[in-house]
């Protein structure tokens, strides 16, 4: 059963080819490979179509886009996030002297849950920074209703939301600014990239100034700033793929309800849907496992998937609380975050993107059936120790 070649989470999905070259070769040609050359502005174009909104800030990364839109809008303080999430979220925070304050999520959508933060909120909070997490959108309303109520801020890390929608209406057009990630992973990529959008003119004009040193002119400093910008040839990747988005999320949404179809009826497995309602990237195919009887742990079956060349990944395990600086800084936080400590204990994500196929599909599943199937036969095995290997201490 084992795979001849890794299947991965997140390996890059690469669009044309022959079109990417001939952008590369623009570059070349015109020798403007940065400074925001024509083609980062025409991928912030595309960018701001596909979310809807009147600006697009494109930069080097979706980590300093987080840390550009908060400071452009002013946080300090204690900001609300999530724990359950990748690990920039709170790391943009704190870099900014600004201190996280960790909360809970809703079991169903893994998602900010609005009364916990609403419950959270003190005299030092300024703001909210939730996440989209696995491109299904926030509640947006009731956090809207939570931040308007007590005059904070409301940001979103969408780095996984890219091309998702809330109620029909595009994710990037929530809050007063979104952040999406262009990383390598995602399913449309700048290589390294991240762009900030928002229809606040006014945050639009301090974020293009921070991400270019605070410049005004060609040799006019307004304000402390700092080197965010994209490069030409991230556009020219950037412009490739989004040429192929919905092609990738056609595929990502085939495999999605291949891997649905194959895990339907394994006890202890749960597949996360996206709303059919919605527009979504299914960028991310999500498994909760829930031990019962014999079954074995997310552990343990992740431990099995990589041993099979199946390279299946923890999300987000540990949570953010659990690791340095969080874990010195708020050693007893965990108690009041019961459904992140469960979730990062029982949740993986499953190969998936255009280097994925049915037939891969079909196989991983079917690997999976035959361990949860016959774990109590398999766990003894796996625990015995090689012949000659010495375990003593």
């Amino acid at each position: 059963m084992s795979f001849s070649s890794p299947l991965h989470v997140g390996r890059p999905n690469l669009g044309s080819r022959r079109r990417l070259l001939s952008r590369v070769r623009s570059v070349l040609d015109r020798r403007w490979l940065t400074n925001d050359g024509p083609l980062v502005r025409e991928f912030e174009r595309e960018v701001a179509r596909v979310a809807g909104t009147a600006h697009c800030i494109a930069l080097c990364n979706a980590t300093l886009g987080l840390e550009l839109a908060i400071s452009a809008a002013g946080l300090s303080g204690e900001v609300i996030v999530p724990s359950f999430t990748f690990v920039a979220t709170p790391h943009v925070l704190l870099w900014r002297g600004i201190t996280p304050v960790f909360c809970d999520v809703d079991p169903r959508t893994h998602n900010l849950d609005p009364a916990q933060v609403e419950a959270l909120v003190s005299p030092k909070t300024t703001g909210v920074l939730a996440v989209h997490l696995w491109g299904r959108p926030c509640d947006v309303e009731a956090l809207e209703a939570i931040t308007e109520r007590h005059k904070l801020t409301l940001l979103f890390d969408a780095a996984h939301a890219f091309g998702c929608s809330y109620r029909g209406r595009p994710v990037g057009r929530l809050g007063l600014a979104e952040v999406f990630s262009f990383h390598a992973t995602k399913f449309v990529n700048s290589a390294e990239g991240g762009a900030v959008v928002t229809d606040d003119d006014e945050l639009a004009d301090r974020l293009r100034l921070l991400r270019n040193f605070g410049f005004t002119g060609y040799d006019t400093v307004a304000q402390l700033g700092i080197n965010a910008k994209m490069s030409e040839f991230a556009g020219a990747v950037g412009l490739t793929n989004l040429e192929s988005m919905d092609e990738v999320i056609e595929v990502n949404r085939s495999n999605h309800a291949a891997y649905r179809e194959e895990l339907a009826g394994i006890e202890g497995l749960c597949v996360l849907d996206f709303d059919p309602r919605e527009r979504s990237n299914y960028q991310y195919v999500v498994v909760e496992v829930d031990v019962r009887g014999d079954g074995p742990t997310r552990d343990a079956l992740v431990d099995v998937l990589h041993a099979e060349n199946v390279l299946a990944r923890r999300y987000f395990s540990p949570g953010c609380h659990r690791v340095e600086p969080y874990r010195s800084m708020f050693p007893d936080v965990g108690s009041r975050l019961p459904v992140t400590e469960r979730l990062a204990g029982s949740v993986l994500t499953l190969p998936t993107g255009t280097a994925v196929n049915r037939d891969d599909i079909v196989k991983v599943c079917a690997l999976i059936r035959f361990v949860t199937k016959r774990w109590a036969e398999i766990a003894p095995r796996l625990a015995a120790p090689s012949p000659g290997e010495d375990h003593r201490a």
